[in-house]
């Protein structure tokens, strides 16, 4: 009793068990029955029908036009097409011969561009090398040739110099000198002739000066003028060389400012 029992319940365990689907199943379907498949579904969630992919039709594509002066090109495959493909077959080609004109117009073209080409000054073009001999000067009248004696001689004479010189003599004019005018004395201290006064050379002492800091005052002070004579015009205008109210001149030699007399001297010496 309890084996009949136990036998009944594992029959109703094994009813009750959900079913392991094969993953398997359908591999053995091929690859153009997928695609019969896949056009289905798509066929019946759009509501067109859509022929299956096997069948197609042979015809082909008329010849495509061959490019103008190259090879023609070779006669197109079968393309696939469907039995309900009504539309009309397509001609395709590599370049519309309507846009790049005909054989005797680029004939004409590249006639024209030859001969635009060849119109240059005459001289062929030479290549580069250091064989080459130098090239010949053309004649440029915008170059004179004055110091090329054979030019000059073929045109030119002795008697045409002596012309020549005798219309640039008449051509002079003489200016008679004039008396140098006198200088102002107005216009304030004369370096020049200050400094062909001195003897004494730049760092020889010769004044006395006193007061604190008188170097560092003098490098201040000189900063001020745009150049030495500048200061010594200052300077001797405010009584130097025996005064030194702005400390131009530190170490008593009468110069301001780094000035040296000595350019005046020889410039009057020669």
């Amino acid at each position: 009793m309890r084996v009949l029992i136990s036998m009944a319940a594992l029959g109703l365990a094994v009813a009750c068990a959900p079913q392991i689907p094969d993953s398997g199943a359908g591999f053995d379907t091929t690859f153009d029955e997928a695609l019969e498949q896949e056009a289905a579904i798509a066929g019946a969630r759009t509501g067109a029908s859509v022929p299956p992919p096997r069948v197609v039709s042979q015809e082909t594509l008329a010849p495509a036009q061959p490019l103008v002066g190259t090879t023609p090109l070779a006669a197109p495959t079968a393309v696939a097409a469907t039995q309900t493909d009504t539309a009309q077959p397509v001609v395709v080609s590599r370049a519309d011969t309507s846009q790049t004109g005909s054989a005797d117009d680029i004939a004409q073209e590249t006639a024209a561009a030859l001969a635009a080409a060849s119109q240059n000054s005459g001289v062929a073009p030479l290549e580069a090398s250091p064989s080459n001999p130098a090239p010949q000067a053309l004649s440029n009248p915008a170059i004179s040739d004055e110091n090329d004696f054979a030019a000059v001689s073929s045109r030119e004479s002795i008697e045409s110099d002596a012309a020549r010189i005798a219309k640039n003599k008449q051509s002079y004019q003489a200016v008679a000198p004039t008396a140098l005018p006198d200088r102002p004395s107005d216009t304030g201290p004369n370096i020049v002739t200050y400094a062909l006064s001195t003897q004494n050379n730049p760092g020889a002492r010769v004044y006395q000066r006193t007061g604190l800091n008188l170097a560092t005052k003098s490098q201040r002070n000189c900063a001020k003028f745009p150049s030495p004579d500048q200061a010594q015009i200052e300077f001797l205008s405010r009584g130097g060389p025996q005064r030194d109210r702005l400390a131009l001149d530190p170490d008593g030699d009468g110069f301001a400012c780094s000035w040296d007399p000595r350019p005046f001297r020889l410039a009057a010496q020669g």
